[in-house]
């Protein structure tokens, strides 16, 4: 009824040799892909660029609108309009019969609601 089976020398080596196989392509297919230099680090290193690409259009694009805004500021091609908007700016300059809003920061909300709250 029971049949006996007989592990030869041969067969144990050739089993051990294609267990000990396998754990080495498993070794390699994990750090493939886990591994400091893997397809996971790969992917992250891409999205990395990808943010950084679009950080340096951004500051490419910001530097380019104040390379224009310097332009019209220079004195041989000085832009009415950007000296009448920096001098209201800057030295709260206005026209007479003009009517300035003045428009709180969120800085001075939050100053003004603790002001507030304290009042209370």
């Amino acid at each position: 009824m029971f049949m006996r089976f007989r592990l030869s020398p041969l067969s144990l080596a050739y089993g051990l040799g294609s267990f000990l196989g396998l754990c080495v392509v498993a070794y390699f297919l994990y750090y493939t892909l886990q591994g400091d230099r893997g397809w996971f680090a790969l992917q992250r290193l891409r999205h990395e660029v990808q943010v950084e690409e679009d950080l340096l259009n951004t500051l490419h694009n910001e530097r380019t609108t104040l390379e224009h805004r310097a332009r019209l500021l220079r004195p041989d091609r000085l832009d009415p309009d950007l000296l009448d908007e920096q001098s209201r700016l800057w030295l709260n300059y206005s026209k007479p019969g003009e009517v300035i809003l003045l428009v709180p920061t969120d800085e001075l909300r939050a100053q003004n609601g603790d002001l507030l709250q304290r009042n209370k």
